[in-house]
């Protein structure tokens, strides 16, 4: 769905992601999560993780991945945030979800994930919506909360070691699956 009537309206538009955009994606999504320019948002992982948040060959693969899409939002043209949704059975994972640093806090977010919702709905027939934050992000996870997302107490293990995923700059990371149910 393009929620776009013209780029004079100043309105969001949606397109899946192809591999033409990669080199725009990547620092979008550092931007959001890493390094001084994150911290112009609430988002940052910069206290908790340092390096990289993904690089070019991990975007190409999800936008090439069968079963995910790469959900690319533009604002007049420009891109604006993204987000990865992925067919798991009746469930969807919603992930790399990044919105730019200076327009966080103004309910951008809130309708970025209300069209993943619906559309993994349309898409997949998806009943419920998964996706991993790390535990310690409370914040987050209460922004998540507030969208109906609950949390499971099912943790996995930070990949430590693992540059592609940064470097932690504490010893208690974990990834903790949140669930919303898709009426």
């Amino acid at each position: 769905m393009d929620t776009a009537t013209s780029q004079e309206t100043g309105r969001i538009s949606y397109r899946e992601a192809v591999l033409d955009d990669v080199p725009a994606l990547v620092p979008l999504v550092e931007s959001a999560y890493r390094g001084d320019a994150s911290r112009g948002g609430w988002t940052t992982e910069a206290d908790i993780l340092q390096g990289q948040r993904t690089d070019p060959e991990g975007v190409a693969a999800v936008i090439a991945a069968p079963g995910s899409r790469l959900l690319v939002v533009e604002r007049d043209g420009e891109l604006v945030a993204c987000c990865q949704l992925e067919h798991r059975g009746e469930a969807a994972y919603f992930g790399m979800f990044a919105v730019r640093p200076e327009l966080q806090g103004a309910g951008l977010g809130k309708q970025i994930i209300a069209e993943a919702e619906r559309r993994v709905r349309e898409l997949w027939d998806a009943r419920e919506m998964h996706m991993t934050v790390i535990s310690v992000r409370e914040e987050l996870i209460a922004w998540y909360e507030r969208r109906g997302y609950r949390r499971t107490g099912r943790m996995t293990p930070f990949p430590y070691g693992d540059e592609r995923f940064g470097l932690p700059q504490r010893d208690d990371l974990e990834f903790e699956l949140l669930i919303k149910p898709l009426g």
